[in-house]
C-alpha cells in the first residue's frame, strides 16, 4: 500500500455533482457536493449565539442547503443568499428531493443534523433547563 502525498491529495479534483429531475419545477437542476469549508460555513450558519446562549437555526434548513448546492452549467451557484426565504416557499416535495441529494453529496448525514441540534429544545421559545 502506498500512502498519498500532500501534492497528490491537493491535485485531485474531487468535486461531485448530480442532476436531479424536479417535475414540480418543470426540469432538472444540478446539485454539487460541498467542499469542507462550504460545509463548515453551512453548519456554522445553523448555530446562532455563543456559549450558553447558543441556539440552533433550523429555519429554512432545506432551502439554505439547496441554495448552497444548486449550480448552473458553468458551476456557479444559481441562488443568492437573499433567495433562501423565497426558495423555502417552494414545494416541500421538490425541495426535499433536491435537499436529499445535496445532503448526500455534502456527506451531511441525518446524524450530523441531529448533532447540530443536540442539546437544543424542540421548541426554541421554551425556557432552557441547562441554566
Amino acid at each position: 500500500m502506498t500512502l498519498l502525498t500532500r501534492d497528490q491529495i491537493l491535485a485531485v479534483d474531487d468535486y461531485t455533482f448530480e442532476d436531479v429531475e424536479v417535475p414540480e419545477w418543470g426540469g432538472t437542476v444540478r446539485v454539487k457536493g460541498m467542499s469542507g469549508a462550504e460545509r463548515d460555513r453551512f453548519e456554522a450558519g445553523s448555530i446562532k449565539g455563543k456559549g450558553k446562549n447558543r441556539d440552533v437555526n433550523l429555519a429554512n434548513l432545506r432551502a439554505r442547503l439547496v441554495a448552497a448546492s444548486v449550480i448552473d452549467e458553468a458551476g456557479q451557484l444559481v441562488f443568492k443568499p437573499y433567495d433562501v426565504e423565497t426558495l423555502g416557499k417552494k414545494s416541500a416535495a421538490a425541495l426535499g428531493r433536491v435537499y436529499d441529494v445535496a445532503q448526500r453529496l455534502a456527506g451531511l448525514t441525518d446524524e450530523d443534523v441531529e448533532e447540530l441540534t443536540e442539546g437544543f429544545p424542540d421548541d426554541p421559545s421554551a425556557p432552557s433547563t441547562s441554566d
